[in-house]
């Protein structure tokens, strides 16, 4: 499949390791990739990095996708030299038995996996125990003395996964929300003359609570906030109603109604859809039951704001193997350039 956007970029974010409150690698690469397209480029002490398109006005829309993703911190190192961590974002704990990590150590970064103890030595009372981070431990392969030279509290740890060509998809980790942060590079790259002010916000920490965006409200203090998430995409065997798939892969980018934490602008998410139709650009409206964005993190910050959400259909969220759809991707870079584009801080939003 040949994507019609820049997919090294893409696998670049992906691959590169950032959990939150430490996203540098990432940062290092979004700060490259502003330099030939916007004016300014500056970041604040909490790692958040804004680069600034000025346009012809002082009317001024942030569009916010988040750097970080969900992560661990080594807690303890056992007598064995077995190491034990915390979660960084929320972890379906699952989904760790048997996966190769990467220990982030002040020498190098380190392989290891985390176990997992076949299932005919188990005891009945371990089969019914349900999977907790707290009891992940990670191997090194290394005996005891090494790994406590090796190994200090407080290293960072991240899943190990490439990000592949599957068909018509992408699939690795941490699209959650690279994907995203590469079609807010994009939308920048494509943007020249905009008739508003345009910043492009790369936050941290989303995966903790929204707190770089909710820093970003009082420091950029837009008239108006976009963000850029991935979404559910259930349309799988596992879910039988299909008013559960949320979206569907293939189906286009998807334009927010809703999630837990916000309830987007209805003449916001009204002219994003406009936009869409008057492009011809595939989509679909997404209604989220659970899950926030760092939209909510503008909504009321510094203020009453209007927000507005687009987002990416993406199936197996929170693991290794996240999927999207090539062409859903090139939809969003799309909608999200056109609807920039089309901005000239005329339009009323107050409700």
């Amino acid at each position: 499949m040949s994507f019609d956007f820049d997919f090294p970029l893409l696998q670049e974010l992906t691959e590169t390791s950032g959990v939150p409150g430490y996203e540098d690698r990432v940062r290092d690469v979004v700060r490259r990739e502003f330099e030939d397209s916007v004016d300014e480029v500056r970041s604040d002490a909490m790692g958040n990095v804004v680069g600034t398109i000025e346009g012809d006005s002082d009317y001024s829309v942030a569009v916010a996708a988040h750097m970080d993703e969900i992560g661990f911190m080594v807690r303890h190192v056992t007598d064995e030299g077995f190491v034990q961590v915390d979660a960084l974002g929320g972890w379906d704990a699952r989904v760790l038995r048997a996966q190769r990590v990467t220990i982030h150590a002040d020498d190098g970064d380190v392989t290891g996996v985390i176990g997992s103890v076949p299932p005919h030595t188990l005891t009945e009372e371990q089969r019914e125990k349900d999977d907790e981070v707290k009891d992940v431990a990670i191997d090194l392969g290394r005996d005891a003395e090494e790994v406590e030279e090796l190994v200090s509290v407080g290293d960072l740890v991240t899943l190990e996964q490439t990000t592949e060509k599957m068909g018509d998809s992408v699939t690795g980790k941490a699209l959650d929300d690279r994907v995203c942060l590469f079609t807010m590079l994009e939308a920048a790259r494509e943007i020249e003359n905009p008739e508003v002010t345009i910043h492009f916000c790369a936050t941290v920490q989303e995966e903790v609570g929204l707190r770089g965006a909710q820093a970003l409200g009082v420091d950029v203090d837009p008239d108006l906030a976009v963000a850029l998430d991935v979404t559910v995409a259930n349309d799988v065997p596992q879910i039988e109603d299909e008013a559960d798939a949320v979206t569907d892969l293939g189906d286009g980018t998807a334009i927010k109604l809703k999630d837990s934490s916000v309830i987007t602008n209805p003449k916001v998410h009204r002219r994003i859809r406009e936009v869409a139709e008057t492009e011809d650009i595939e989509h679909q409206i997404e209604v989220l039951p659970a899950g926030g964005t760092d939209t909510a993190g503008f909504q009321n910050t510094n203020g009453a704001k209007p927000v507005g959400a687009i987002s990416i259909p993406t199936r197996y969220l929170h693991t290794v193997t996240e999927t999207a759809r090539g062409e859903d991707v090139e939809a969003t870079i799309d909608l999200l350039t056109a609807f920039l584009e089309s901005e000239t801080g005329e339009h009323d939003y107050t409700l």
